[in-house]
């Protein structure tokens, strides 16, 4: 078998075998195939796509390349959720103990973040003590016995999609739905997960910018799960300004707390209970939403859902008391306001661009070696759609330096005032093939 082959049947239209797909994904990821064949088979994908069958192969391969974890001795279904990113995405940190305070096991491997903020370990480690260095079994033990466990990212898993990924970066090829696909999926499922929720977030703030195209990766990925024996269904959800209002680390853990206490913003609400719903039914503990929905909030009202979330701070060397008082998280040495320029409604907020402001605070990483500031970033008061009056308040910015007229100046130029405003849609519609 030849790659040069491999690359003119797929520029061609022609469909590639499973073994041609694993000849390459072997091939690459031993560096047997060069970087420049790579690219011109990735190329070619781009421009010529892959069927169900292809793309299926391609992330089953891409699985193959590396370690994969093994959650069989772990009880009852276990329900993974992903999201496909966006600016102030606190879900995983109200998710996980809320679902798993119903008996659904949440076995979560999570990453650290490039961007707006950090990830979900990086907002965790705001918590005196906590961490994620637990060995396999330690994982297992505590996902058995009290149903949610958080550990850091295995450094071998999925290594052909992480050099693919590194060359598609720098060859134009990421924006390629079979490619996004059976990255984002390859990971999932090599982590082990029977049964998987997406939120496939569109909008100025995520990945793909239009409904059309989140349908269309949320599609594709679900066939995915579902071709490879995976349970999958699909959320598309709004991300065209921030979800909640808190935009930062110890910011967001105190808004997820606010949450699971039923004082949380309410499209974060909104959006938690409709992945969790989903996480229930896929667990088998609900037939609908509309009862899964009801457990979620009887979780939530009862106090279940916030004491399972200081059991997990507390398995994990964290200082649970923090849930009890908000001050113990990091706090910013600087508040500052953010005033309406003129008065009218909040027509939009370029999700991304107010992210980029929270970062420049230092609440995210431009580089893998910057180092985040867990005290910073932004808390919103007012939302797309709201009426604000000149002079009044819209955000407050949370610093460690006094002077942020640049964070500023990025604000503005990215949240807009009009005469008239509507609200955006949050919950698009749910994909389940």
């Amino acid at each position: 078998m030849r790659m040069v082959d491999i690359i003119e049947k797929k520029r061609d239209g022609q469909e590639l075998t499973t073994a041609e797909i694993n000849f390459f994904i072997e091939g690459y990821t031993k560096g047997e195939i060069p970087d420049y064949q790579a690219s011109a088979l990735a190329m070619a994908i781009y421009f010529q796509d892959m069927n169900d069958r292809e793309r299926a192969d391609l992330t089953r391969a891409m699985v193959e390349s590396g370690d994969t974890i093994d959650l069989s001795a772990i009880d009852g279904v276990k329900v993974d959720k992903h999201s496909t990113g966006g600016v102030g995405d606190t879900t995983t940190l109200v998710l996980a103990p809320l679902v798993a305070s119903l008996g659904v096991p949440v076995a979560k491997m999570s990453g650290r973040g490039l961007g707006h903020t950090g990830g979900t370990i990086d907002k965790l480690e705001s918590i005196a003590g906590f961490h994620v260095e637990l060995t396999r079994e330690q994982f297992i033990d505590l996902v058995n016995r009290d149903k949610v466990a958080v550990i850091g990212q295995s450094g071998n898993l999925t290594p052909a999609d992480k050099k693919l990924y590194a060359l598609r970066d720098v060859t134009g090829t990421v924006n390629s739905i079979p490619l996004i696909a059976s990255s984002i999926m390859s990971k999932k499922i090599a982590a082990g997960a029977d049964a998987i929720v997406l939120d496939v977030k569109t909008g100025d703030g995520a990945f793909m910018k239009t409904q059309e195209d989140a349908e269309k990766l949320a599609h594709a990925m679900v066939r995915i799960g579902n071709h490879v024996g995976r349970k999958t269904i699909a959320i598309i959800s709004d991300m065209s300004q921030p979800l909640g209002f808190a935009i930062g680390n110890a910011l967001e853990v105190k808004e997820a707390i606010e949450t699971l206490q039923g004082k949380g913003p309410k499209d974060l609400t909104e959006l938690v209970l409709t992945l969790g719903s989903q996480m229930v039914i896929l667990a088998g503990k609900a037939k609908t939403s509309e009862e899964a929905k009801e457990m979620l909030l009887d979780a939530i009202h009862s106090g279940k859902a916030l004491a399972k979330f200081k059991e997990f701070l507390a398995n994990q060397g964290g200082d649970a008391s923090i849930v009890d008082d908000l001050t113990k998280l990091p706090q910013a040495k600087y508040k500052i306001e953010l005033p309406a320029k003129q008065s009218g409604y909040i027509s939009r907020m370029v999700a991304d661009e107010i992210g980029v402001a929270s970062m420049i605070l230092g609440a995210g990483r431009a580089t893998k070696e910057d180092v985040i500031d867990l005290a910073v970033g932004l808390v919103l008061h007012k939302k797309v759609g709201d009426k604000v009056e000149e002079g009044e308040s819209i955000l407050t910015i949370y610093s460690n330096r006094e002077n942020v007229e640049d964070v500023k100046q990025k604000l503005y130029d990215n949240i807009f005032i009009a005469d008239t405003a509507t609200t955006p849609t949050l919950i698009h519609t749910v994909i389940t093939e």
